[in-house]
């Protein structure tokens, strides 16, 4: 039975992301401090179904999740320990995982916490990955935290941010990940996690990182998020590549409404693309959202002076020349 917001406002649960393989920029040992994260044996955890797997290979990302839950104001330790055991309890009980599906926690007083179980102890070992349950299809290659609160229209508290900033220094250094594959859930998923706000300051995440790692930074390409009460071009784009994707119900007026939602959730359930909301809440339909996931398997090659959907969606982004290659449309969605 899966857990109402209200039962995951209450117990204040919560969830986190994936990771990937050694990269060549070569990493500083400056400002090796390590954060303090309280350990599943000292938050009181329960002991996993299974045994933990662990993999033979570093991971490649570290994704920012949010829990989409209430901003609570009790920052204090045992909120962090309290909060840990919902999460648990929740991915054991009503997800039927073997434990916590993220690696970490990050409560909104900035109190780590050790997620799944021997999570800590593989990162300090940094050549070994603890597989998690928290991006679909990715587990192998991302590393996820978790952060306590809604970050759509708020920021989290400075204490929060803090620790973050240390737990993801510390992860890409173990593990030499560079900044530009520190990565929020939608990246992978048509999701709004890790909220809006959040989302919005991974840039500066990556910038810090990479300050105190003493390594170069780039910022990486993003697909854009569409949701209802959007509109414009890129909406109008979506719609005609729904319909060249077969879906002919959904209208082409530029505005994200209920039709291109219902258009969007049948495409991706026809396309088998997984229904991922932030794993923490469970609560939000965020089936016909249009974003990281779903962009790749709405887009492909086209004449933009045809007479299909395909082309119309390129001339709403006002693409020229003589073809619109795959590889064109981030930039063409970007604006």
């Amino acid at each position: 039975m899966a857990l109402t917001r209200r039962d995951l406002i209450r117990t204040g649960a919560t969830l986190g992301l994936t990771g990937s393989a050694l990269s060549v920029t070569t990493f500083t040992a400056a400002a090796e401090t390590n954060p303090k994260v309280w350990t599943t044996a000292e938050w009181a955890a329960r002991p996993p179904k299974e045994s933990i797997e662990v993999l033979k290979r570093t991971p490649a990302y570290i994704v920012v999740h949010h829990t989409a839950t209430k901003n609570s104001e009790d920052l204090s330790k045992e909120q962090a320990f309290k909060l840990s055991r919902a999460i648990q309890n929740y991915h054991m009980d009503s997800r039927g995982w073997i434990d916590t599906g993220q690696q970490f926690t990050n409560s909104r007083g900035g109190h780590l916490t050790e997620g799944r179980h021997r999570s800590l102890e593989i990162v300090r070992d940094g050549a070994h990955h603890v597989r998690g349950a928290h991006v679909a299809n990715r587990n192998s290659e991302v590393i996820g935290i978790e952060n306590e609160g809604t970050y759509t229209t708020v920021d989290m508290p400075p204490a929060q941010w803090n620790a973050l900033v240390d737990l993801v220094t510390f992860i890409a250094r173990q593990y030499k990940i560079k900044p530009s594959e520190i990565c929020g859930h939608r990246d992978f998923a048509n999701t709004q996690c890790p909220g809006d706000l959040l989302y919005k300051r991974l840039p500066e995440l990556r910038k810090v990182v990479g300050e105190r790692l003493a390594v170069p930074v780039t910022q990486p390409k993003s697909w854009p998020l569409l949701r209802p009460g959007d509109t414009g071009p890129r909406v109008l784009a979506a719609q005609h590549l729904l319909r060249d994707r077969g879906e002919r119900d959904v209208p082409t007026d530029g505005v994200f409404g209920s039709s291109t939602f219902a258009a969007m959730s049948r495409f991706a359930r026809s396309a088998g693309l997984p229904d991922e909301p932030c794993y923490a809440t469970a609560v939000a339909d965020e089936s016909g959202l249009i974003g990281a996931a779903a962009w790749p398997l709405l887009i492909r090659q086209v004449d933009p002076h045809g007479d299909s959907d395909a082309a119309k969606a390129a001339r709403a982004l006002s693409a020229g020349g003589t073809v619109v290659e795959t590889q064109d449309w981030r930039m063409l969605l970007e604006g």
